[in-house]
């Protein structure tokens, strides 16, 4: 089973009593960014463009659980930045999971062996290991070479001393989906508990800003991806979640389903969007104008969008929202989505983007060396 029963019944009774409730813009999960800083520079990622008196900011333990409690939400997601370079993520952690909440802490795993003291196996807790598939190309896509080795090695010793370890896979238009279905196999066969797969977004900060996927090609990757999938592949989202990427279904975005908190405060709309900071949840719900985002609301930032931040949350709606939605997730569950054209297409030769890719590497590395430099001033 991808995550264990007693986190699926506190997100499924969650999800219940908010409906009962006729409570319609509610969390289910609270991104927690505890800081800024990272030790990559990936050609995908902005956070380490910020000024080094941004760089040197975080979160503290006491931000960190009053915004928790005030959101409610089951689960909290730890991303950074890189969280392990926060000094107190350890009592982070263990603070959150004393309030009975379940924590995944976003990590690249590159300080994961030298940390991984901080933490306790528990049910609670996960460490979610930024892999965006097989060696080389994740090596590209965070624009340093040998991270992949680094990364997997810690995470065998995590999952050998008892750890829950997940990842989480951005792809870019660059993603080889034959690779990508061969980096599926590596990680069951490594014991990673499940899987997260998402298109990028195409971050104003970013680097590279010419290989994030529009829709079409997002339905046209993710359908190769996930149809005629193994049975062994265990994920970390709901099947409609998916079908959602492959084209099969259509969804609005739900912005305020995993909202954010960094540094700054509440940001608005969503993770991926800065449109202003608020100090409380309530403020957030109140004081954003939902109706100016997601897909049909003409907004040209939103008009590709399909990240799981904020269509996930739009799946897990509509599994709880009829009997037709939880049939669907029941369905989507035990299918392995049979597509003979799909398979067809993954014997199609594609372009290589790796001098592109290492270009990019070349122009971004500099960058983690100057943020480093400024952060120690």
């Amino acid at each position: 089973m991808a995550v264990p029963v007693s986190q699926m019944w506190a997100v499924s009774s969650y999800v219940l009593k908010n409906r009962l409730q006729g409570r319609k813009q509610y969390p289910l999960v609270v991104m927690l960014e505890v800081l800024f800083r990272c030790n990559l520079a990936c050609a995908g990622c902005g956070k380490v463009q910020y000024p080094a008196h941004v760089l040197k900011t975080q979160l503290s333990p006491e931000d960190c659980f009053r915004a928790v409690e005030e959101a409610g939400a089951p689960i909290v997601n730890i991303p950074g930045g890189e969280p392990l370079l926060h000094p107190q993520i350890g009592e982070i952690v263990e603070g959150l999971i004393a309030r009975g909440k379940y924590v995944y802490l976003c990590t690249n795993a590159l300080l994961l062996k030298e940390k991984m003291h901080l933490f306790k196996p528990s049910k609670y807790f996960t460490f979610t290991v930024h892999l965006d598939g097989e060696r080389d190309h994740h090596d590209f896509s965070v624009c340093r070479e040998g991270v992949y080795d680094i990364a997997t090695e810690a995470m065998r010793e995590a999952i050998a001393k008892g750890f829950r370890v997940t990842t989480n896979s951005t792809l870019f238009d660059s993603a080889d989906p034959v690779s990508v279905r061969r980096f599926f196999d590596d990680m069951m066969t490594m014991g990673v508990e499940s899987m997260m797969v998402s298109p990028g977004y195409s971050y104003d900060k970013a680097p590279d800003q010419t290989h994030f996927l529009a829709k079409q090609r997002t339905n046209e990757l993710f359908r190769q991806i996930l149809s005629n999938r193994k049975k062994d592949w265990r994920f970390n989202a709901t099947p409609l979640f998916f079908e959602f990427l492959m084209g099969l279904r259509d969804y609005e975005c739900t912005p305020w389903g995993i909202p954010t908190y960094t540094i700054f405060g509440w940001q608005k709309p969503c993770y991926l969007l800065q449109d202003g900071y608020v100090d409380t949840f309530k403020e957030l719900i109140e004081t954003t104008k939902w109706e100016e985002y997601g897909n049909k609301s003409g907004n040209p930032r939103c008009a590709n969008c399909m990240v799981h931040c904020g269509f996930e949350p739009s799946a897990v709606n509509h599994t709880f929202g009829s009997l037709g939605g939880i049939a669907a997730t029941v369905r989507g569950m035990l299918s392995t989505y049979p597509d003979a054209d799909a398979a067809k297409m993954l014997q199609q030769p594609r372009p290589s983007h790796a001098e592109e890719l290492v270009q990019i590497a070349k122009d971004t590395a500099q960058k983690i060396e100057q943020t480093e430099a400024g952060v120690a001033q």
